[in-house]
């Protein structure tokens, strides 16, 4: 008795699915080109050009040439033990540009003016 009306409500909202299936998804029927021949009927109005103030502008690109320089690779070490640092011991392809490190034992401390038992 149950898989009955089960039965029945379901071939009820089957059957308005297929009554109201037109209404929602009917346009999927009609041809493609009688769609485009619908739009094309109705001309858009054009759209008005906006004059952008000056600091929205998008400037012209400046080439990357302009700020970065590449120079030539020195010749690729014969061994894997050269290949360590080979780069960044020649002036001009270092890694780090206008930075000195200090890294030796109590520098940090000196300048602080620590005493030396504080150091170790």
């Amino acid at each position: 008795m149950l898989r009955d009306e089960i039965w029945k409500n379901r071939l009820e909202t089957e059957s308005k699915a297929r009554q109201n299936w037109f209404k929602k998804w009917g346009f999927l029927t009609i041809p493609m080109e009688e769609l485009l021949r619908r739009e094309g009927d109705v001309p858009k109005p054009p759209k008005p050009k906006i004059e952008l103030p000056a600091h929205l502008r998008i400037r012209p690109v400046t080439p990357v040439e302009k700020y970065i320089k590449v120079l030539p690779s020195p010749p690729v070490p014969k061994t894997t033990q050269g290949f360590i640092g080979w780069r960044s011991t020649i002036p001009g392809l270092e890694l780090e540009r206008n930075y000195k490190i200090i890294s030796c034992k109590g520098a940090y401390s000196k300048q602080l003016k620590w005493p030396e038992a504080g150091i170790y």
